[in-house]
This record gives C-alpha cells, structure tokens and sequence, in this order.
C-alpha cells in the first residue's frame, strides 16, 4: 500500500484532477440521472488541487502530500 501511495503523492501520480473532471463530464452527459456522479467528480479534483491524499491517514501517514512525500521518499524506477 505504501507504493500505490508513493505513486499518488509523486508528480507522475496527480492524475486525479483529471479522473475528477471525467466524473464530472459523465454526470452531466447523463442530465438528471447522475447528477450524484457529478458531485463525486468533485472529490478528486479537489484533492488533487490541494495536494491531499485521503487515502493516507487511514495508514497512519500525514493528509499532505508534502509531507506524504518526505517520509515515503521518491517513486522507484520502473
């Protein structure tokens, strides 16, 4: 899990603005139906735009990435 949340909290990882504004545009092609969908798109952007990670406190980690990012060290090459 530290991986995945290596990888969430590094530059390459910070696609989440970008998943948030796909759920966002889903919800809106469905009009009323999944007004819900478009909402929760909001989520990801948000953090993402912060530099959260909600993910992290719920391993004992730190909520900024900053910090997130000072503890877990760089992403390994591939």
């Amino acid at each position: 899990m530290n991986n995945f949340l290596r990888h969430i909290a590094s530059p390459d990882g910070s696609y989440r603005p970008y998943s948030g504004t796909s759920l966002i545009e889903a919800g809106l092609l469905r009009a009323r139906k999944n007004w819900c969908l478009s909402a929760l798109g909001l989520l990801p952007r948000a953090m993402g735009g912060a530099d959260l990670c909600p993910l992290a406190p719920l391993h004992g980690l730190p909520f900024e990435e900053t910090k997130l990012r000072e503890i877990l060290g760089p992403v390994p090459a591939a």
